[in-house]
């Protein structure tokens, strides 16, 4: 009979233990589930930021690229007028060189507009 009562105690003690362990597992399933739930929410939090990221990023690159091609373009601008006026001071020049041979001005003044003209370009 003692052993009857030990079997007992033993087979008391092993359904409690398997108990504990079934609700264990379940609280783990449950905070598991919990968990994959707040990771859907966060996914889902982090893809809209991604989103809103992005379009900022291509705003100020479409931005930016605006910008580059304005100074381009105003950059082509100044080396066309300063092209043109390169070929201005050249053409005065050679004029004054014609005014010179023909002596309508002095090698003096020659010389002194052709250094303006000269520090012009």
């Amino acid at each position: 009979m003692a052993t009857a009562k030990k079997g007992g105690y033993l087979g008391k003690f092993l359904k409690k233990a398997d108990k504990a362990i079934q609700d264990g597992i379940k609280k783990a399933d449950e905070a598991l589930d919990e968990a994959v739930e707040l990771g859907e929410v966060t996914a889902k939090q982090a893809s809209k930021i991604s989103k809103e990221l992005s379009d900022k990023a291509k705003k100020e690159s479409d931005s930016l690229k605006k910008k580059g091609v304005e100074r381009l373009n105003e950059g082509i601008s100044s080396a066309k007028k300063m092209t043109t006026s390169t070929q201005e001071e050249l053409e005065l020049l050679e004029k004054l060189g014609q005014l010179k041979k023909s002596g309508v001005i002095t090698q003096k003044e020659f010389l002194e507009k052709k250094k303006k003209i000269l520090s012009k370009i």
